[in-house]
C-alpha cells in the first residue's frame, strides 16, 4: 500500500527544501521558554509555566503549524511546480501515492514536535508527561497531516485555508463552544497526553475513546478525500 521510492523522494524533497527551515525556530522557542522559566530569577515552578508551554504553545501552535507546513508541502509543492505529472502518469494506485506522502508528513511532523515537547516535559521533571506528549503528538500529527495533505489537493491555497482552520476553529471557536472540542484535533492530542501524563500541567475534557475515534475519522476522511481528488487530476497536474 506504500511505495518506498515515493517515500524516499518525498522525504528528500521535504528535508532538502528551504521550507524545512521554517520548522527550526518553533522547537527552539519552546525549549528556550522552558529553560528561561526554569532558570528565571522568580524561580517559577512547572505549574506556573507548564500549561502555557505544553498546551497553549506546543499542542495549540507548534503541532498544527508544523503539520501545516509539512502536510501541505508533501504533495502541494509537486502540484505547484507541475512535477505531479511524473507521478500520475505512472501505473500507481492513487491511494499508494497518498499513503506514502502521508507517512512521510506524519513522521516529520511528529519528530519535529514530539522531541522538543518531550525534552520540555523532562526538564519539568515529568517522565510520564513526556511519554504522553509523544503519544498525543503522534495521534494529532497523523490527523493534522491527513487533513492538510487533503487540503493541498483540494485547494490552491492550502496554507491559507489551514491557517483559518487553526486560528478560527482550533483556537477560537473551541474556547467558547464546548461541543466544538469533539471536532478539534488539538483536543484529541491533549486528551491522550493528559491520560498518559496524569499531571495538572496539561488537562482535557475529552475522553480517550472519543479522542481516538474522532482523530481516526479525520485520518480516514482526509486520506480518502485526497485519494479521490488525486484521481481527478489530468496530465496537466490540475483537477478536471
Amino acid at each position: 500500500m506504500m511505495n518506498p521510492t515515493i517515500i524516499r523522494l518525498t522525504a528528500r524533497a521535504l528535508l532538502g527544501r528551504r521550507r524545512v527551515l521554517l520548522l527550526l525556530p518553533m522547537p527552539i522557542i519552546l525549549i528556550g521558554l522552558t529553560l528561561l522559566s526554569v532558570f528565571s530569577e522568580e524561580r517559577e515552578t512547572p505549574s506556573d509555566w507548564g500549561p502555557l508551554v505544553f498546551s497553549n504553545l506546543g499542542l495549540a501552535v507548534i503541532l498544527p503549524l508544523t503539520a501545516l507546513i509539512v502536510g501541505s508541502s508533501a504533495l502541494g509543492l509537486e502540484i505547484d511546480d507541475g512535477t505531479i505529472t511524473h507521478l500520475i502518469t505512472k501505473p500507481l494506485p492513487r491511494s499508494e501515492i497518498i499513503l506514502s506522502k502521508l507517512l512521510v508528513a506524519w513522521l516529520v511532523t511528529t519528530a519535529a514536535t514530539a522531541v522538543p515537547l518531550a525534552v520540555a516535559a523532562l526538564i519539568a521533571g515529568s517522565g510520564p508527561l513526556a511519554v504522553g506528549l509523544v503519544a498525543g503528538t503522534a495521534l494529532g500529527g497523523l490527523a493534522y497531516s491527513a487533513l492538510f495533505l487533503a487540503l493541498s489537493v483540494m485547494t490552491k491555497r492550502p496554507v491559507a485555508v489551514g491557517l483559518i482552520y487553526i486560528v478560527l476553529w482550533e483556537n477560537l471557536l473551541v474556547s467558547f463552544v464546548d461541543g466544538a472540542r469533539v471536532f478539534s484535533i488539538r483536543q484529541h492530542a491533549t486528551a491522550i497526553a493528559d491520560a498518559i501524563g496524569d499531571t495538572p500541567l496539561i488537562s482535557s475534557t475529552l475522553s480517550v475513546p472519543t479522542a481516538l475515534v474522532m482523530a481516526s475519522v479525520f485520518v480516514v476522511v482526509g486520506t480518502v478525500g485526497a485519494t479521490r481528488r488525486l484521481r481527478s487530476f489530468a496530465l496537466t497536474g490540475e483537477a478536471n
